[in-house]
């Protein structure tokens, strides 16, 4: 018996949306990451994009546990000396809810050429609409 792999041309690609609201971010950034990269299918190749297309939605009612909204710090350089930018969860929370579950979601990618084109398959969005009611998404349960 041989080893099947995935081709670029076989690969069928669904579309899912996933209500965020009340979910553990880091639960649902595992679950969603799992889904992109395709390792929910039994064609499932690890140098091939075998994943499904994730719709988030209602990103601003996300959850976190313990004190993570005051104590999570994130980081990043302007480039400049002496330039580090701090924001905490919570901050980043009420600015910017769909970067934060996109940034987990990355952290849980792989960092080359194939993770950069996974993560082009998230779409996340702040309220309960999104624009892809044309490609007639699947809605997926995240259990707890």
């Amino acid at each position: 018996m041989r080893t099947r792999f995935a081709r670029k041309n076989e690969i069928e690609r669904k579309w899912y949306v996933i209500d965020a609201k009340d979910e553990v971010l880091g639960r649902l950034a595992s679950r969603v990451a799992s889904y992109i990269r395709g390792k929910h299918k039994p064609i499932f190749t690890p140098n091939v994009d075998t994943g499904d297309f994730i719709i988030i939605i209602n990103a601003e009612k996300i959850r976190v546990t313990g004190n993570k909204l005051v104590d999570k710090v994130y980081q990043h350089s302007t480039g400049y000396i002496g330039n580090l930018k701090e924001k905490t969860l919570g901050d980043r929370m009420r600015k910017e809810p769909e970067k934060v579950i996109e940034d987990a979601v990355w952290g849980m990618l792989p960092k080359n050429r194939l993770g950069r084109v996974m993560i082009k398959k998230l779409k996340v969005y702040r309220g309960s609409e999104h624009a892809h009611a044309a490609q007639k998404p699947e809605l997926i349960e995240i259990t707890k």
